[in-house]
């Protein structure tokens, strides 16, 4: 069995009274590629803020761990030291700097000068319009451009594990199927990736393994390409 990266055992999350995650337990190995689907308000995304220790004051159980090291009391910005890079809802890009300056800013952690040159143009390559756009203030983006620029962002510091959350969202056909070639993309360089994602029948087909999250737990958990076929997946999530 491939090395576990991310571990997640009994995780609780709750906000006064309101249980927003209800004991969920789920493994990312290495290499892999699995997603995370439900509907909206299922509890996706705090447990993605409850991974990077991003949630605002909550009540917070379980065990969260990545490379055999407990996360629960890492402080969120040291986890881009460690390889561990999120790409936020709603994209979170820093909209008063240049496109190559959020990219700079990606690769903060590292100290090879021409090997960060070189990423940069990689990721020009896979996102030409970022290179046409490279001193553009990033709030000056579209929708799709923003979320190529914080892909290509998380992807300065070479992570070992990749959380997307929510990619897809409020874009155009054409720019999801953009993005998601991407995903792909970056699965097959080894990047071990863990995809939070509305879109259910893109995110399976992606995927080698998925979970289904409900009201705050975990419903389904199996290999990606069953689940796409799986009648109730479908009946709930890809309107078949």
């Amino acid at each position: 069995m491939s090395e576990s990266i991310l571990k997640v055992s009994g995780l609780k999350v709750a906000y006064g009274g309101i249980k927003a995650v209800k004991g969920v337990d789920l493994e990312v190995r290495k290499g892999e590629l699995v997603t995370l689907i439900g509907a909206n308000g299922a509890g996706k995304t705090t447990t993605l803020k409850a991974i990077t220790g991003t949630l605002p004051a909550c009540r917070v159980e379980g065990s969260i761990s990545y490379l055999g090291q407990p996360l629960n009391s890492k402080q969120s910005f040291k986890l881009v030291e460690q390889k561990l890079a999120m790409v936020p809802e709603g994209r979170g890009v820093f909209t008063r700097m240049s496109i190559r300056e959020n990219l700079l800013m990606g690769a903060y952690t590292r100290r090879d000068q021409a090997g960060i040159e070189a990423d940069i143009e990689k990721w020009y390559t896979v996102f030409p319009r970022l290179k046409e756009r490279s001193a553009q203030m990033a709030g000056t983006l579209s929708g799709g451009e923003q979320q190529m620029l914080a892909m290509a962002r998380a992807l300065m510091c070479h992570p070992t594990l990749l959380l997307l959350d929510e990619p897809s969202m409020g874009l155009s056909p054409i720019m999801v199927e953009k993005i998601f070639e991407v995903i792909r993309e970056v699965s097959k360089q080894g990047i071990t990736i863990l995809l939070v994602e509305q879109n259910a029948k893109l995110a399976l087909q992606a995927a080698d393994r998925g979970y289904v999250m409900d009201s705050g737990t975990i419903t389904m958990t199996g290999n990606a390409d069953d689940m796409l076929h799986d009648p109730r997946v479908q009946a709930a999530y890809l309107g078949e």
